[in-house]
């Protein structure tokens, strides 16, 4: 990119300084053909441009090409006046232009210059001013326009920024148009004057100082006039005609040439008409043979016109036919059997926040939609089904649900533009926002805006935004109900993900000991209560050892859970020191006395009155040890773990219950509190 810097910062600069100093003749020849190249390369890059903007370097264009015409006339003028010769581009085109007449050279050349300078430069430079002034009165409108779909949540921030900058770039564009246009009339007035004066500088140079005959004179300066301004017209007459087209180009999705097949010959009707009229001014004293060929040419469009329509709507037709078909099939009863599918995982959401789907528009939540499946493979050693995401009519605008299995599961609501900051416990000072609820952990939050961002920062608020807090809602609601999530299925990609390492120790175990679905019960208990299962080939490993003592799915997790017991301290008790709460030992005898064995397992069965106290107890003691900042975690005994964490989940299912044996005997156990019935 510096290289290319330098070359066009060198070429300017070559440019101004061809004015001053000559340049050599056989270089003249090149430059001159290059202005010509230059020329028609605008011009096809205007007829191929969709809209102005993609040309948007073409006023500055403008400038430097004109400079360049203005600095070549000079040279070819020196040349003219003090040799009489300005090379072979310039002789050729007066030979070819004059036809050895020097008048009729010297009128077409006229003709030319006045067709550039009063109908395309004028006309180009009328609209190039009226353009600069639609656009610039349209912008208020177009920027209310702008923030009334920002706030209404269509667009997003940087999409916003976006159209905003090419109103700017519009306005920008049309201004310096209307001022570029002046450079190419400025250009052709000085063309005539450059003309005109080589002419009658070259009579006075030819007679005077070269001893030329007078028809001599005017025949050599009139070739090379001719030739100097058909070689600088042309170049202009091309750049006009591109002006012309940038600036009455209105927005399409297609370029000018498809447009103008697109749209002039699309009407079979008119073609007939054209092709009758012109034969019937071939029947007149008109010569026939021009006409006659002209109407054959206009009625084989017309044709060529109706069998393409004709091809068209038949392709309609079927296209037509085969959706009646297809109708017909959704109506057939065996195919209700898609409609029967449910997705594991939905996550739908008003028309606001499909930018944030929308990779378009700049949205990341495939991207972390990913990403949550990798959180949830790395903490909970699970395999996320995918998730369907999909945009609901019948939501408000920037709300979303989370469905597990068709059901919904949870709800939230964002608002765009806006970050949701939350307390910690240790943030100091108040900010200003709107109060709420945080979706994912019901911890009251503020949203506030961009200003108040910074400010959240600094005091010591955890600050997200939008897509982050639905990312986080949607990971919360997956590792809650994990278990459900986790069929047979799945299980055996676990397994046979295992297998590749542990051949031995998974066909040691399934299904000789246990089958997939008594692994699965395992499995789901564990991830119910919160513990990974990431750890599976110790996990398999325990129930080889046990499985062959019980088929009891509760009893084998719970000598996986003892198992897993580091697992659970670091999960449960990540700092190595715990305040619990403790049963009392006449209690835990209690509930050991009230285990009744059933043919479908074993259940707990309490007295009515002991249950409400023992319930009561247990929330007493839990809101205790919530109100010092303490994790409710209630430490029992191996034999009745499992029967008090049943209880327990009919009161809530936040309250932890550990035994003895799942804890690490390094960590430091405090008792906060003992209940006792």
């Amino acid at each position: 990119m510096r290289s290319r810097d330098i070359v066009v910062t060198l070429g300017i600069i070559g440019i101004i300084l061809m004015i001053i100093i000559p340049v050599p003749l056989f270089m003249l020849d090149l430059l001159l053909s290059l202005n010509i190249s230059i020329s028609l390369l605008i011009l096809l890059i205007s007829i191929y441009t969709k809209e102005a903007l993609e040309f948007s370097v073409f006023p500055s264009l403008l400038l430097v090409t004109t400079l360049f015409r203005l600095a070549l006339n000079i040279t070819t003028t020196r040349y003219i006046l003090s040799q009489g010769s300005a090379g072979d581009v310039i002789e050729a085109f007066g030979n070819f232009v004059m036809g050895g007449n020097a008048l009729v050279g010297f009128i077409v050349f006229i003709i030319i210059v006045i067709i550039q300078f009063m109908v395309i430069t004028k006309g180009a430079e009328r609209v190039s001013e009226v353009g600069a002034r639609f656009t610039l009165d349209a912008m208020p409108g177009k920027q209310m326009a702008i923030d009334a779909d920002l706030n209404s949540g269509i667009i997003d921030e940087k999409e916003a920024r976006e159209r905003r900058k090419k109103i700017q770039m519009e306005a920008d564009f049309y201004g310096a148009m209307d001022g570029a246009s002046k450079f190419v009339k400025g250009d052709a007035i000085a063309g005539i004057i450059i003309a005109l004066i080589n002419i009658a500088a070259g009579l006075v140079v030819g007679m005077v100082f070269q001893g030329m005959p007078l028809q001599e004179a005017i025949s050599r300066y009139t070739l090379l006039t001719v030739g100097d301004g058909l070689v600088s017209q042309i170049p202009a007459l091309l750049i006009s005609t591109g002006t012309g087209i940038v600036v009455t180009r209105a927005a399409s999705e297609s370029n000018l040439s498809s447009d103008v097949i697109k749209q002039l010959f699309n009407q079979p009707k008119t073609m007939f008409i054209v092709s009758g009229v012109l034969f019937f001014l071939g029947l007149t004293p008109l010569p026939f043979i021009p006409y006659f060929m002209l109407s054959i040419i206009f009625a084989v469009l017309g044709y060529n016109m109706i069998s393409a329509s004709k091809k068209d709507i038949s392709e309609q037709e079927k296209e037509a036919q085969e959706k009646e078909v297809d109708i017909e099939e959704i109506r057939k009863p065996e195919n209700v059997l898609p409609l029967l599918q449910v997705d594991p995982i939905e996550l739908e959401f008003g028309y606001g926040i499909i930018p944030l789907a929308d990779k378009a528009q700049g949205g990341d939540l495939f991207d972390r939609l990913v990403m949550i499946r990798r959180q949830c493979a790395l903490e909970m050693g699970i395999i996320v089904p995918m998730i369907r995401l999909r945009d609901n009519i019948q939501l408000d605008a920037n709300e979303y649900i989370i469905k597990i299995k068709g059901i919904e599961i949870a709800r939230g609501e964002i608002l765009f533009d806006h970050y949701l900051a939350m307390n910690p416990g240790n943030a100091e000072g108040e900010i200003s926002g709107i109060d709420t609820i945080e979706p994912a952990f019901g911890l009251p939050a503020k949203w506030i805006d961009d200003k108040e961002r910074e400010k959240a920062e600094i005091l010591g608020y955890t600050v997200v935004d939008p897509p982050s807090i639905i990312s986080t809602h949607l990971t919360e609601i997956i590792k809650r109900f994990s278990h459900e999530l986790l069929g047979r299925q799945e299980v055996k990609m676990l397994v046979d993900n295992l297998k590749e390492n542990y051949p031995a120790l998974v066909e040691e175990v399934i299904p000789n000991l246990l089958s997939l679905g008594e692994l699965q019960k395992v499995l789901c208990n564990l991830l119910k209560e919160g513990v990974p299962i990431r750890n599976l080939p110790t996990i398999i490993e325990t129930l080889a050892d046990y499985a062959a003592l019980t088929k009891d799915t509760d009893m084998l997790t719970e000598y996986v859970r003892q198992a897993l017991f580091r697992t659970i301290t670091k999960v449960f008790i990540p700092t190595q020191e715990a305040k619990v709460i403790t049963l009392d030992q006449g209690l835990e005898q209690t509930i050991v006395d009230s285990l009744q064995n059933t043919e479908t397992g074993t259940y707990l069965a309490l007295d009515p009155h002991i249950s409400q106290t023992l319930a009561n107890e247990i929330l007493k003691q839990v809101e205790k040890l919530v109100s010092i900042g303490h994790q409710p975690i209630i430490l029992t005994s191996p034999v009745v773990r499992i029967y008090l964490k049943r209880f327990i989940d009919q009161i809530s299912e936040d309250i932890v219950v550990l035994s003895y044996n799942e804890i690490d005997p390094k960590v430091k156990i405090q008792s906060a509190g003992m209940v006792s019935v």
